[in-house]
């Protein structure tokens, strides 16, 4: 038996899938990539093209890296602009991304070789800047210049063509220094907020 189950957020504007069985759990940005790609969400929204329009419209643009004349077209693509690209690994968590001339840095070790395959190449998101006061235990109060990203987080579960479970499953907010190009709780960059849902 096969259960596919989609999780959506907005907090990087992209899709994350997970295929669930006895042995098999996938939730990479190589799985984002491939649901980005036309047709791909069809399959999960069959005959619904507004939904899968609605779902689209959250998503930034997600290149591939893989061997081969697509994959090349992304390297230069980022090697001429990396200011308007993120480098992703196949890792969760904060700190692990590249930007600006870290892309050009890695790229270039690597863009000849299989290596450049483990990574994905997505828009950049500009985030609006706002003044806040972070609360951190031992540091004084002061206006720090932060950003914010809100994951809302939706569930699809489906045996074969049976919608078992599709509804909103909860909410993230959370908030950085603007000054920090990449971020993440554990770093001590990012903190939690409470969003007051209107």
């Amino acid at each position: 038996m096969e259960v596919v189950m989609l999780l959506f957020t907005t907090a990087t504007a992209t899709c994350q899938t997970t295929t669930l069985n006895s042995t098999h759990l996938v939730g990479t940005k190589k799985v984002q990539q491939v649901l980005a790609r036309p047709g791909v969400l069809e399959r999960f929204f069959p005959d619904q093209p507004q939904v899968v329009e609605q779902i689209r419209a959250t998503f930034a643009g997600l290149y591939t890296l893989d061997m081969g004349p697509e994959g090349d077209q992304t390297v230069a693509m980022a090697l001429a602009n990396p200011d308007k690209f993120v480098l992703k690994p196949q890792r969760e968590g904060g700190g692990n991304n590249y930007f600006g001339e870290d892309i050009v840095r890695v790229l270039q070790e690597v863009k000849g070789d299989e290596r450049r395959a483990a990574y994905i190449l997505m828009d950049r998101i500009r985030p609006r800047i706002e003044q806040k006061i972070l609360l951190k235990k031992g540091l004084p109060l002061k206006l720090t210049s932060i950003c914010y990203e809100i994951g809302v987080y939706g569930a699809y579960v489906r045996h074969g063509q049976e919608m078992v479970l599709s509804e909103v499953a909860g909410h993230t907010l959370r908030s950085k220094s603007a000054e920090y190009d990449d971020a993440g709780l554990t770093r001590g960059i990012t903190t939690f907020d409470n969003p007051l849902i209107i």
